[in-house]
Order: structure tokens, then sequence, then C-alpha cells
């Protein structure tokens, strides 16, 4: 390989790096999907899929729904009035 495919190769797998590390945002800032909080996962502990729970939010409030399925196979609580997106 000559020094300038290294060269373009190498700055190429650089931006899909930086891409993967830099490019995700949790938070749902800008437009971006938000995770579920741990409380979600912990709510449905013990149960199956359909099956009401709830849990207490950081701000105090009670937050009520169903248990669902993620795609790897974890169950996690699906709020009956989900937040707005901001």
């Amino acid at each position: 390989m000559s020094t300038i495919q290294t060269t373009l190769l190498s700055l190429a797998l650089l931006c899909m790096f930086a891409t993967s590390v830099f490019g995700t945002n949790d938070r749902g800032d800008r437009g971006g999907r938000r995770t579920p909080p741990p409380e979600a996962y912990t709510a449905c502990e013990g149960k199956s899929a359909g099956d009401k729970a709830e849990f207490e939010s950081p701000r105090g409030d009670t937050v009520t729904g169903i248990c669902v399925a993620t795609e790897d196979g974890k169950l996690v609580l699906h709020p009956d009035h989900p937040p707005r997106r901001q």
C-alpha cells in the first residue's frame, strides 16, 4: 500500500472512531433518542411484559406505566404519560 493510501485509510478510521465516540448523545438533546432512567428497569424486575408498574422519579413524581421488552430482552417501564421533548 502506498503512503497516501495508508494515510487516507488512517484518517477514515479515525473519523469513524471519533463519530462513534463523540457522536452519541444519551440525553436526547437536539432531537436524539433518550434512554430510560435506571428506575424504569428496576420497576419491572420480577414482572412480565404487559404488567403494570410504577416508580418515583428523581423529581418526586410517581411514574406509572406498563412493562415492555427492549431489543435486548430486558423489561423497562413504558410510562402512561411520557415526558415531552424539549
